[in-house]
């Protein structure tokens, strides 16, 4: 399997508060009257990652998190990316976490990412003038993006899906930067800005991958439609740039419609596969109604916690192959057509679009 979009994993020891809210997408503080072990994701965690931890299946809380705190960060975040049974990760790194670490932990290849928005905000913080930000900017992704498998931009968390379609102007693009510079602030959040960054990851070339749909509560969820960027789609196309839409939940019948209709987009159910748990079957069943499976992927878009890594994949497993399953027994597929599919996604088409042959 290749889990082309995921992040790197949080080291030390974790209280259970920080725990817990790395259980969810929230940035909000977890209420005192509740707890997120109680939810699709921390069942998933106790009936999945406990045994790992040579706890039984559905382990209490206070059981597995105590079995965390004796087996030790490093051991538990070994097992658990051994267990997931991945072959190689594409690491988004503009949350953190280095290449280095997460091979170590893992043992297997890493390939890195580009976060587009990141490159731009370290160009602004190394003290470049509003009129020479675009040529930095170019010339650092050139250099980040020389050993990188893709870029990505977060453009949906930023704005929303709802942005000019068209590149913006080069004097544009300067006026922008200098407001954004007096301003002094580090995150990029003007239109302009990201536009110029995504049409330049498009210029380099390589995938994009688009933060798409559900997320934290700093985006806006109904301005994170992937049918907002078909204008931007049609753009793209003549230039034979491939757009890989991550997440997509609750839109991911409207990604895989962009997927059917145009050859250059892609998309997967990744981060909703861990958050729907004992429903993630679901999610799988509805990504794979409409879309080619030459353009469907495999993700778990986890961070932090490599209890996410692991669920990933196996949720993602299981879901296949119940689906897939059902497909097989009731004689609409063959065994052997089940397999290839599940190839398919699981690792061909990540190896075919991202050149790791």
């Amino acid at each position: 399997m290749v889990d082309h979009h995921v992040h790197g994993v949080v080291g030390g020891e974790l209280e259970r508060g920080v725990f817990e809210e790395l259980l969810t997408e929230s940035d909000r503080a977890v209420p005192g009257w509740m707890t997120q072990f109680d939810s699709p994701l921390g069942f998933a965690v106790r009936r999945w990652c406990a045994p790992v931890l040579e706890l039984p299946p559905h382990a209490s809380p206070e059981e597995y998190l105590a079995a965390r705190e004796s087996w030790g960060s490093r051991e538990v975040a070994r097992r658990l990316l051994a267990a997931a049974g991945v072959d190689r990760f594409l690491v988004e790194t503009g949350l953190g976490g280095g290449l280095a670490e997460m091979a170590a932990l893992s043992g297997r290849p890493v390939h890195e990412v580009v976060r587009l928005e990141s490159v731009l905000e370290e160009v602004a913080a190394s003290g470049a003038a509003a009129a020479d930000l675009p040529l930095r900017f170019r010339e650092e992704l050139a250099q980040r993006a020389a050993s990188a498998v893709g870029v990505k931009s977060i453009i949906a968390y930023r704005w929303g899906f709802d942005f000019d379609p068209d590149p913006p102007g080069e004097a544009e693009v300067v006026r922008a930067a200098g407001a954004w510079l007096r301003e002094g602030t580090s995150r990029v959040s003007d239109p302009v800005l990201l536009r110029f960054a995504l049409w330049t990851g498009v210029e380099h070339g390589l995938p994009i991958q688009l933060h798409t749909a559900y997320g934290d509560p700093d985006l806006e969820l109904h301005r994170c439609d992937p049918l907002l960027l078909t204008r931007f789609i049609k753009e793209v196309e003549p230039r034979g740039v491939d757009l890989l839409l991550l997440h997509c939940y609750p839109y991911h019948r409207n990604a895989a419609y962009l997927a059917q209709v145009f050859p250059h987009v892609h998309f997967d159910v990744g981060l909703a596969v861990n958050h729907t748990g004992a429903r993630s079957e679901a999610v799988i069943a509805e990504s794979l109604e409409l879309a080619p499976f030459a353009k469907v992927f495999y993700s778990s878009d986890a961070w932090g916690l490599p209890e996410l890594h692991h669920l990933g994949a196996v949720l993602w497993r299981r879901g296949m192959t119940r689906v897939l399953g059902h497909h097989v027994d009731s004689g609409d597929w063959t065994f052997d057509d089940a397999v290839r599919v599940a190839r398919m996604i699981g690792r061909d088409n990540a190896e075919r679009i991202y050149h790791l042959r």
